[in-house]
């Protein structure tokens, strides 16, 4: 899921997505080093992230005000 880390933005006709939410399964957990749950890194749509994964999160709602923060 693509959001922006400043709600504000949301409106502006030239401001872009610019961070990534996404879960990571339990049975991929172990392959990608991360925990189960919910992730965000600073990334722009079709571009390779700019940050390590943050988390991991409950939910994907956590997720994202953790980024908005």
């Amino acid at each position: 899921m693509q959001a922006y880390s400043s709600p504000e933005r949301e409106n502006d006709p030239h401001s872009l997505p610019d961070v990534e939410i996404f879960h990571v399964p339990d049975d991929y957990a172990p392959e990608s080093g991360l925990e189960e749950g919910w992730y965000w890194w600073a990334c722009f749509s079709g571009c390779l992230p700019d940050s390590d994964p943050i988390g991991p999160f409950a939910s994907k709602e956590e997720a994202l005000a953790d980024a908005q923060d």
